[in-house]
């Protein structure tokens, strides 16, 4: 009898084991870019401390590449640009900022600090942070952030936005394409302004091409 429970128990520890190693680690849902040491990032994943050095991955997250004061980072093939200071990147389509889930024609986003919407996209195959600004006629990013993608501002139309502080200069472009959370949308007007700006603003120039429906802290866009 104290043989067979002695064989029971070993077996019941192998398959707990076996278990155990088949799991997939634990992935992150939350990341915030809070500075840089040198090539590494000092992140907080889920609420965690991190140190993570080029091409190191922890918790499913991967540092890519520097730009600056901005990281890229990947998880599942998913690719998000992290401004040092900048709101949270939500991977896995967890409530809150950048949060997004898409059917292959809708994008979900759920409201994050200040009711703000952000989330991850590209803009012409290049990662980018957008925040949807419903004021904005087109989408708007700044100089230095057209620059980084790679844009072409030689042959940009000149324009001029009014601000707080009066008239400003501004560069009228083309977008090849702007794609959120795997929706696509092919020539998209864009301003590149001379400011700094945190992030890309996603104008009406995309999201007039949606059906746009908000209920409490959520906004789904339908693809007309």
């Amino acid at each position: 009898m104290a043989g067979k429970l002695a064989l029971l128990l070993v077996a019941a520890t192998f398959c707990v084991a076996a278990q155990s190693q088949s799991q997939s680690p634990p992935q992150a849902s939350q990341v915030v870019l809070s500075g840089r040491m040198g090539d590494r990032a000092l992140l907080m994943i889920d609420g965690q401390p991190q140190v993570l050095a080029l091409g190191q991955t922890v918790a499913g997250v991967k540092l890519l590449r520097w730009a600056d004061d901005s990281a890229v980072f990947e998880r599942g093939g998913k690719a998000v640009t992290l401004r040092v200071g900048s709101s949270p990147a939500q991977f896995g389509g967890h409530a809150g900022a950048g949060a997004g889930a898409t059917s292959g024609r809708d994008i979900v986003m759920t409201a994050g600090l200040g009711g703000h919407f952000v989330t991850s996209g590209t803009i012409n195959g290049r990662a980018v942070q957008f925040m949807v600004d419903t004021g904005a006629t087109t989408v708007a990013m700044s100089q230095a952030e057209a620059l980084r993608l790679g844009l072409d501002l030689k042959n940009a139309n000149p324009g001029t936005t009014l601000t707080a502080n009066g008239p400003v200069p501004v560069q009228l472009i083309t977008l090849t394409s702007v794609r959120v959370d795997g929706v696509q949308v092919a020539n998209v007007a864009a301003t590149v302004l001379p400011a700094a700006m945190p992030y890309v603003l996603l104008g009406n120039s995309f999201l007039t091409r949606f059906q746009m429906r908000r209920e409490n802290d959520v906004m789904r866009l339908e693809l007309r």
